[in-house]
C-alpha cells in the first residue's frame, strides 16, 4: 500500500467489515466552480459568540479526522445531482440538520486538495486534505473555508463566519 494511502474499515449491511482505501489527491474533474458541502450538527459545529451577540458556526466544523491520512468529510454536489437526487434533501439527516458550502476554488486557494471517496453508505462522499500534511488544517485554512462558506441547507438563527 503507498504510504500516502488512507485505510479505514467501515460496518457493510451484513454487519462484516469493508476495507477502504484511498490516497489523498486533488481531483481534476471537480472544477474551481464545483460546490463542495460540509455537513453540519448543531452540537458539535455551532458555538454562541458573545462579541458578534450570535450564534455561528465555529471553525471546528472545518476540520479533518483524526487518522494519519484522514481528510474532513464532504459531499459532491454534481455527483448527488447527475445520479438525480436533490442534494439539500441527500445530505439532511436527523444527525446533520444542515449543511454549508463552499467552492472548490477557495479550498484550492488555500492549499488544500479535494478528491472523491465513496463509502458503501453515500457514494457522493468526498475529502478535504492538507496539501503538506492531509489530516492537519491551519488556523487559517479553517478561517478560510469558514469565509468561504454560505449555508447550503440553513440552520435557523445561526450565522455563517
Amino acid at each position: 500500500m503507498d504510504s500516502g494511502a488512507r485505510s479505514r474499515s467501515r460496518t457493510a449491511a451484513g454487519g462484516g467489515s469493508v476495507s477502504l482505501t484511498v490516497a489523498p489527491y486533488d481531483e481534476d474533474d471537480i472544477g474551481p466552480d464545483g460546490t463542495i458541502i460540509r455537513r453540519i450538527n448543531r452540537k458539535y459545529h455551532v458555538i454562541r459568540d458573545d462579541n458578534q451577540g450570535c450564534e455561528r458556526v465555529s471553525t471546528k466544523a472545518f476540520a479533518p479526522s483524526s487518522g494519519e491520512n484522514s481528510g474532513m468529510s464532504v459531499d459532491i454536489e454534481a455527483k448527488i445531482i447527475a445520479d438525480g437526487h436533490d442534494p439539500r434533501k441527500y445530505v439532511t439527516t436527523p444527525i446533520f440538520t444542515s449543511s454549508v458550502s463552499f467552492i472548490a476554488g477557495s479550498a484550492r486557494a488555500l492549499n488544500l486538495w479535494i478528491g472523491y471517496d465513496p463509502l458503501p453508505r453515500n457514494p457522493y462522499h468526498g475529502e478535504v486534505w492538507g496539501n503538506t500534511r492531509p489530516n492537519r488544517f491551519t488556523r487559517k485554512q479553517k478561517k478560510g473555508l469558514l469565509k468561504a462558506s454560505n449555508w447550503y441547507v440553513p440552520l435557523e438563527g445561526v450565522e455563517v463566519g
